[in-house]
This record gives C-alpha cells, structure tokens and sequence, in this order.
C-alpha cells in the first residue's frame, strides 16, 4: 500500500473501528478499574498490558491507545509514552535512561525547565550533566565521556531558534558511543516538520500543550521511540506514574485532525511577519529559521520540511523598564503569555543579561531586546498593524 502523505495520516491515524465504535472520532473512555468476565480474560489481559490491551487505568484505555497509535504512526516509532505536560515528557524520557555515575550531554540553549531538571533533579541522584554549545556539529564526540548516556537536542534553540546540524550530532555520537540515547524536544516542528527517527535520533519529545492540542485549553506530553527504545520507555515511564486523562487524550487527537490546516496558515503568517520585521530599522535580527539571517539555516533548509508560527526578533537597542512595559502592555492582538501553538498570537520579551543567565554554554552575541512573538490565526494584516504601534510607541 501506498504511503499516505502527511495530512492524510493526521486526519486517519488512530482511527481504527475498536477506537472509533462507529463514531467518527476516538471514544473518550474514562476508567481506572477495567473489568474482566473470566480468569481466562484477566489472563489475556495482563499478558497483553504492553501491547494495547485493556488492563487498568493507568496503562491506558482506548482513548489513550488511539493517540498514542496515531503519533507512533505519525512520527514513524515503535511506540508512544503520554505524559501530563511537556516537560514531565522531558524529564521522565531522561529518567528513564539513567542511574547514579551516569553523564548526560545537553544542548545549552533548551527549554529552561529542562535545564532546571538537570541541575537541580539529577545533581542529587549523582547524574552530571555537561551543557554544550547549541551549534556545535561534529566536534560533540570530544565531550563524550566513557559513561555517556543521553544526549538531548532542541532544534530550533528555545527563544533565540538556532537550528542544529542534527545529522552531524547525531553522526559523532554513534561513531563514539553507539549505546548512548540521543533525545531532542521536537515541539517546534509538532513532530510533522522535523522527522527525528528519520535522521537517526532515539527518542522524540513534544509539548503536546502547544500545536497538538492547539487551543491554549489542556496539557500533555508525548514521546515517541523507536523500538530499541521503547520497552524500556515504556516500562519505566509506567513505574513512575505517567499517564494523562481520557478527556485531554481525546482533545490531543481531535487536535491532530487538524494540525496540518493551522501548521500552514502559522507557517504562512510566521514569515509575512518575520519578513516584514526584518525590514524594519528597530530590528537588528530576525531569528526565524526559514530566513538566512538566522543561525543554522542551512540545516533547516536541508532537514524540515516547513516551519511554525515561533520565532524571535532582536532590537537594535536594549529597552529600560519603563519603554518595555509602554511597548508590551498595550497591543490588542498580541498576548502576553508562556506557552505557544495556540490560534492566538503572543509576545514576550527578554534582555539579553537574563538569556545569558539560563545558557550555561553561552551564546549570546547581543545586546539589545529580544522580543519572542507566535503568530497565532488572526489575519495578518491586523497583526503587523498592532507590530506598527508597538514600534511607533518606542519612537514616543
């Protein structure tokens, strides 16, 4: 059978008869106590808990079992791990690997939070870790120790969006220690612009909070892995209690269905934005992969296949309080808020002293406000209009 391109696997995966029930969509089966007509039943059921049996509440119902089939097979694993949010997908992914004497490498330009659980989680189970430069390539193997054992990516950087050179990263690390498990959070690309099995990578990581869901309303992580990863994935995320209700699991599916739709118009509005910024005299950069000017282009042009709605400027000036808050607090169509992937457009800011603080490999080659937008699904022309009187209102 043919391969069904990408929109036609987000709207059809998970959608077998047993989890559809003749409905359209999944069933939303909420239970914690499965019940068994017979001992033979109960049997059947506890032999086959791994493998998408209906066991107990934890290892999953229907519901669940239909998302987690539907991103296996739209990530190209050998299973799906559902977290309660992104970075318990982060942290757990990680845990699952590890023991006391253990390395891990990280890039140093990650989610915060993973950082944190780094530093201040895995410091007292006596895991180091080594937080690398985000746009190294090759030269990775040199930091690999004899007790190397993950390697977590995230490309692109979070906040200033630099793209990896994944093949080389993930090139060295198998030439120097081929059992080492190499993680990246692909929530950027939502799993469908970035395939990271392809390239060689063990284990894909997403907020599901963000373009999944798509509606700012539920939390949840997922990871996908491939099948030397996955029984121990699976197992041990199981051991440490991870699992998300029915009703956010069926929200994640009815957010795949129409993934592909708001990915292009984010991708579309993204760059008529990004485009515009960089035209303009208070802007120094525009970090948007798909553009030249940001770090690693290259690669995204050689290793996606689109981009989001997320990405960054930097002003040529560095704003004092009282111009950053006359700036930030009065756009109408820009919110100011963590999280992204939503249909709604957000804006934050940061200076460069505090980017500096949480890279502990450095990295910042600036000295003016970086601003961090997601284009949301508003129309495009009301959003540069309110990027308009931002700008007018610095020049006040």
């Amino acid at each position: 059978m043919a391969t069904n391109k990408i929109d036609t696997t987000l709207v059809s995966a998970g959608r077998s008869k047993r989890y559809t029930q003749g409905s359209v969509n999944s069933v939303i089966q909420r239970a914690s106590s499965l019940v068994f007509d017979t001992v033979a039943d109960k049997k059947h059921a506890t032999a086959g808990r791994a493998s998408g049996e209906l066991f107990y509440g934890r290892r999953g119902t229907l519901t669940h079992f239909s998302l987690q089939d539907a991103m296996t097979e739209l990530e190209g694993g050998a299973g799906c791990a559902l977290y309660p949010c992104g970075a318990a997908a982060v942290s757990n992914a990680i845990l699952s690997f590890v023991e006391a004497g253990d390395h891990i490498l990280v890039s140093g330009a990650v989610y915060e939070p993973t950082q944190d659980f780094c530093t201040k989680i895995l410091s007292k189970l006596n895991v180091t870790t080594t937080f690398f430069d985000h746009c190294i390539g090759s030269e990775i193997s040199e930091l690999i120790q004899p007790n190397t054992r993950v390697v977590f990516l995230e490309s692109p950087a979070s906040i200033t969006m630099e793209v990896q050179d994944i093949p080389a990263i993930v090139a060295a690390v198998r030439a120097k220690a081929p059992d080492a498990i190499i993680m990246i959070d692909n929530t950027w690309a939502a799993g469908v612009l970035f395939n990271a099995l392809e390239h060689g990578i063990d284990i894909s990581i997403q907020a599901g909070t963000k373009y999944i869901i798509g509606h700012s309303d539920a939390m949840i992580g997922t990871a996908v892995a491939n099948e030397r990863c996955w029984p121990q994935l699976r197992e041990n995320s199981y051991l440490m209690g991870q699992m998300v209700d029915a009703d956010t699991a069926y929200m994640a599916s009815r957010g795949l269905r129409t993934l592909g739709t708001r990915l292009r118009q984010h991708e579309e509005s993204g760059l008529q934005v990004a485009e515009w910024l960089a035209a303009q005299p208070e802007v120094a950069r525009v970090n948007h992969p798909a553009l030249p000017q940001c770090k690693g282009h290259e690669f995204w042009q050689r290793d996606f296949n689109g981009s989001s709605g997320l990405f960054s400027f930097i002003l040529h000036d560095k704003l004092s309080r009282e111009q950053l808050a006359n700036y930030l607090d009065h756009f109408h169509h820009f919110s100011m808020a963590y999280s992204w992937g939503g249909y709604e457009s957000l804006i934050l800011a940061n200076q460069p002293e505090e980017l500096a603080e949480i890279r502990p490999a450095g990295g910042v080659d600036f000295s003016g406000t970086l601003v961090r937008l997601h284009i949301g699904l508003e129309h495009v022309d009301d959003l540069l209009s309110d990027l308009k009187a931002g700008f007018a209102r610095l020049k006040q």
